[in-house]
């Protein structure tokens, strides 16, 4: 038996000798916390991408395609107006409604119109956007003498 166990450390004596290690604790542990360091990096930016990507499927809510419907008429006549985004804009808008408040600024038939944008069943302004525009061929408003539409 004394020879075996006297083998056995003649050949752990050179392996050692021949520059075989293991690795100590200390140094695994070291490299284990690097990896969990690594990979939660790498799951902190996958959440971040998905968020990301989450908020473009939402839909960019603006009053501007309101804006728009006013400023391709020839007249406008003062009063505030509502409707559906849905209606100007597709589906995916369907939640939102619109508002409009159109309003003679001066008696040379420039008109103040500002559109507010809110979600559904929430109180919160989501876009509010206000423009002026000039039409020559809209009838007297209120500072011309003319009626005030509610």
């Amino acid at each position: 038996m004394k020879t075996t166990f006297t083998r056995r450390c003649q050949r752990a004596g050179r392996a050692k000798a021949h520059g075989q290690r293991a690795f100590s604790l200390i140094e695994v542990m070291i490299a284990a916390a690097l990896f969990f360091m690594a990979v939660f990096a790498i799951l902190g930016l996958v959440s971040q991408t998905l968020s990301n990507a989450r908020r473009l499927q939402r839909p960019q809510v603006d009053a501007s395609a309101v804006l728009a419907q006013y400023a391709a008429t020839n007249s406008l006549v003062e009063g505030t107006y509502s409707g559906n985004l849905s209606d100007l804009l597709g589906d995916a808008y369907r939640d939102y409604h619109w508002t409009a408040e159109i309003r003679e600024r001066s008696t040379n038939k420039l008109f103040n119109v500002q559109c507010i944008i809110q979600a559904d069943g929430r109180p919160e302004i989501i876009s509010d956007l206000s423009t002026l525009l000039y039409r020559p061929l809209s009838p007297a408003g209120s500072l011309d003498g003319g009626n005030f539409i509610h």
